[in-house]
């Protein structure tokens, strides 16, 4: 697109009381105000001609292929002509969607050959699908008055997810520091219960292992050689929910769920376990279907970025009923989920332990700080003694649901946020260990 600058239009708008005034005083002159307009005229369509060729310039971006929240990422651009001349200056502006910071426009100089290379910066404010809308490159011509601008719609996604960065570390750190299954740090074989092979009774081994009938065939010690097990399903179900809405120490508490959730996802299918990311509020939402082997944990990753915020109350029943129709076999159920009282955990209870009847489930939930903190504080005033005993019987009753869910053989972790991604995984290692699945 080709537009006169503000200095074109303001030197032809100078033409036209100058021919008013030649016209009424020197009627003779007026053909010096035409020509005055006429030679501007031409002076703005020779600035069009030897300026910089719209049609010349290019737009290449490397844009990321993830995002994280907390974080920010550089966006590579490279702005190029292929013939002709250069701009002196070039101003760019990119447009994005909500889910990003406002990127201001950026005036650009000097060119390494026929390429200008930026980077602009691009800072997520929450979860969710970032959109690179269009680049507005803009430039004037040699005598400046034309401006010249070029569009190039962009309309790419980009999936914003929590900052997990840490994840694969701190996946690395517990498998450093523990053995997945017993005390072998092998991966095919450990403490599981699926056996694999005898092989002859050595010191250091578990005494518990030999196979005293073999062994009195052979005439030698045997001991059992296990195998552990895979291809378990885990099934990851976020609560996105009003509850799971709510901020925890700045951080809504769904956003901690998921980088836990991460984290568990990548140790299991380390271990050739198959996993599913499934979430509701009101109804049922994203579905991933199983993935499976290590080079599922990017899909995940990016999948967990559709688990938008809600502000709509929880239906348990829709939700688990779904969820229990699309599983075909015995699955490890973890549901990330928050109640307040009795009240509202009715019929996640009731639901909860149709799935009990085939699955096993694990409930994630985060300790109350806030109440446990009124509880803690100093009664100095009466107001103090009030907002704890309240707090009190809110904590007593959290404690009745709980006692509940593990009447009915579901396991229970509750803890700090802090904690929550270890308790997880300490979990998921107990439950391969004693064959639960």
């Amino acid at each position: 697109m080709i537009s006169p600058t503000p200095r074109a239009i303001f030197l032809m708008l100078l033409g036209v009381p100058l021919m008013l005034a030649i016209a009424l005083m020197a009627p003779a002159l007026w053909t010096v105000s035409a020509g005055w307009i006429v030679g501007v005229g031409a002076l703005i369509l020779m600035d069009a001609m030897i300026g910089a060729s719209l049609r010349a310039f290019k737009v290449d971006l490397g844009p990321p292929a993830l995002l994280y929240v907390g974080g920010s990422d550089p966006l590579p651009v490279v702005l190029s002509f292929s013939d002709g001349p250069l701009p002196r200056r070039i101003q760019v502006q990119l447009e994005t969607n909500e889910i990003l910071e406002d990127i201001p426009a950026k005036g650009l100089r000097g060119w390494d050959g026929r390429e200008r290379p930026h980077e602009f910066t691009l800072t997520p404010k929450r979860r969710g699908l970032a959109k690179l809308v269009r680049l507005w490159s803009r430039w004037t011509g040699p005598l400046g008055l034309v401006q010249k601008r070029h569009i190039a719609v962009l309309d790419h996604g980009i999936a914003v997810t929590p900052n997990i960065r840490w994840v694969k570390d701190e996946a690395i750190r517990l498998f450093s520091r523990d053995a997945a299954f017993g005390i072998k740090t092998q991966i095919e074989r450990g403490d599981g219960s699926e056996f694999d092979a005898l092989r002859e009774f050595s010191s250091g081994m578990d005494r518990r292992a030999i196979d005293w009938k073999h062994s009195a065939r052979h005439r030698q010690l045997l001991a059992k050689e296990f195998r552990t097990e895979r291809n378990h399903n885990i099934v990851f179900a976020f609560d996105t929910g009003r509850l799971m809405s709510e901020p925890l120490g700045g951080v809504p508490k769904i956003d901690r769920a998921i980088n836990a959730g991460l984290l568990l996802s990548y140790v299991s299918l380390r271990h050739g376990d198959r996993t599913m990311f499934y979430g509701f509020d009101s109804r049922p939402g994203l579905t991933t279907g199983f993935l499976s082997g290590p080079r599922g944990f990017p899909k995940a990753q990016g999948m967990a970025a559709n688990l938008d915020y809600s502000t709509e109350e929880t239906n348990f029943t829709l939700a688990l009923s779904t969820l229990a129709n699309r599983l075909e076999r015995r699955s490890l159920i973890i549901i990330f989920s928050d109640f307040v009282d009795t009240i509202s955990a009715e019929l996640m209870l009731e639901n909860v332990k149709r799935l009990t009847d085939r699955h096993l489930i694990l409930f994630a939930t985060f300790e109350d700080e806030v109440m446990s903190a009124l509880v803690d504080a100093p009664p100095e005033t009466t107001e103090d003694v009030t907002r704890a005993v309240i707090a009190d019987g809110m904590l007593a009753e959290r404690d009745v649901v709980l006692r509940r869910l593990q009447r009915m053989g579901v396991q229970i972790i509750e803890t700090k946020p802090e904690a929550f991604g270890g308790a997880l995984i300490s979990r998921y290692l107990q439950i391969k260990q004693r064959d639960m699945l």
